[in-house]
């Protein structure tokens, strides 16, 4: 499958997306929001053997944003790499 074509800002944002549940062991973001992390992205493990690259692969174009798959819900990413799901 060909990777959806992203602009820039895109592809920062779905670094940061990315990161949220490779990074939320505690030590790199507050306990609080770490647990919940912990407790939702833990759900779905396959996020976490994920390289960037494979997760990337994931991407769906959608009608004016991309769309991933992330922690149980759907994120589109603007072009200028508003987040939101």
């Amino acid at each position: 499958m060909k990777m959806a074509k992203i602009t820039r800002a895109q592809r920062l944002a779905l670094k940061r997306v990315y990161d949220r549940c490779q990074l939320s062991d505690g030590n790199v973001i507050g306990s609080n929001l770490a647990s919940w992390m912990n407790r939702n992205c833990d759900e779905m493990p396959s996020y976490q053997a994920k390289s960037y690259r494979q997760f990337r692969k994931t991407v769906q174009q959608g009608y004016d944003c991309i769309m991933i798959p992330w922690c149980g819900m759907w994120l589109g990413i603007e072009k200028d790499g508003y987040t939101h799901s």
